[in-house]
């Protein structure tokens, strides 16, 4: 029964609160209620009541009313304050598993100022911020991560308890928008097909060794350091080497190269290579089941490659709310399925 009404809540919440990277709050999706303190206060306003009754003391009565005309204008107080906040996901963030992604969200009040809203995620919030009237106001929300994979919150919730603490007005945004979690970088064993020592000056000098390529003429957007300078110079011919088969450059990372290993480790690996060249500013390629992505060099292609193998296996997976992709259950049901059928 408590499973029944929890689904039809959030199926509720989910209509008046689609998903979306820009949230504008107003009376129709904001809630109110009594903070701990609040239900005291009103606990004591109704004993303050019967006493006053029972003993018919107009100072009692007095009493009670101004106290409950304070806790009356404070809940119009505490919904005023997040009426009319603006929450837009600027950036969602990219981290290596096991780090705090970051998903940065711009505040914006449109009316009044906006005074102690904080955001959080299960427990994980950031310090009460303060918007004045028609400026802007960046906050960064950082979430712990577990896995590789894409990760998209299913609410982040935006609450205010000013003025007096008694109540807390709040509602949540259900950021559109998956930030991605690399593979944790594990340091790859030397037999891992990365660039061998005597290759490790391979962006200073051009490579010589061609008992596996096939020379073909130099095309627009070849690296530099795959270019015969040597049959440059002698007689004015531009040619590219080609190695046989893309895992015969020492510029290739390739995931085959870590046989008999499991497919998590294999990609940990890989990350930690990607990360390393990326650092050392080297060209490399690298070789996934069903990806290639073609040598390069530089902060871009190094992210890139850890994109890839962030969602590696997990393509048409569909996004979990709350938390990223496990991939040793997504392998979990694809063999399962297999097993089936």
């Amino acid at each position: 029964m408590g499973h029944f009404f929890t689904d039809r809540w959030q199926r509720w919440i989910h209509r008046r609160i689609p998903r979306s990277d820009v949230q504008h709050f107003d009376q129709k999706n904001i809630f109110i209620l009594p903070t701990r303190a609040g239900f005291v206060f009103g606990i004591l306003l109704v004993i303050m009541l019967i006493t006053g009754i029972n003993y018919q003391n107009s100072l009692i009565y007095l009493m009670t009313f101004v106290l409950g005309t304070v806790f009356i204008g404070a809940m119009h107080q505490t919904h005023r304050n997040l009426s009319g906040l603006e929450l837009s996901l600027l950036k969602a963030g990219e981290t290596f598993s096991g780090e705090e992604i970051g998903f940065r969200f711009r505040a914006k009040a449109s009316g009044a100022d906006v005074v102690a809203i904080w955001l959080s995620w299960r427990g994980h919030k950031v310090a009460p911020v303060h918007i004045p009237a028609g400026q802007t106001r960046d906050v960064n929300l950082l979430i712990p991560t577990t896995y590789r994979g894409y990760f998209r919150p299913e609410r982040i919730r935006v609450e205010t308890r000013f003025p007096f603490g008694l109540l807390r007005a709040w509602s949540w945004i259900r950021p559109a928008t998956s930030g991605v979690i690399y593979p944790s970088p594990l340091t790859a064993p030397e037999s891992t097909g990365a660039v061998p020592d005597e290759c490790d000056d391979a962006s200073a000098s051009p490579i010589d060794d061609t008992d596996h390529a096939e020379l073909r003429p130099w095309r627009e957007g070849d690296l530099s350091q795959r270019v015969m300078w040597k049959r440059y110079a002698r007689n004015g011919q531009m040619v590219v080497a080609d190695w046989e088969g893309e895992g015969g450059s020492p510029h290739w990372l390739d995931f085959d190269s870590f046989q008999g290993i499991d497919p998590e480790v294999r990609l940990r690996y890989l990350a930690w290579l990607v990360r390393e060249r990326t650092k050392a500013d080297q060209p490399f390629g690298l070789l996934l089941p069903g990806v290639t992505i073609e040598p390069d060099q530089g902060a871009a292609h190094g992210q890139r490659c850890l994109r890839a193998l962030a969602v590696w296996g997990l393509e048409g997976t569909e996004v979990p709310d709350g938390e990223a992709i496990n991939p040793l259950e997504v392998a979990r049901a694809s063999s399962g399925s297999e097993a089936r059928s």
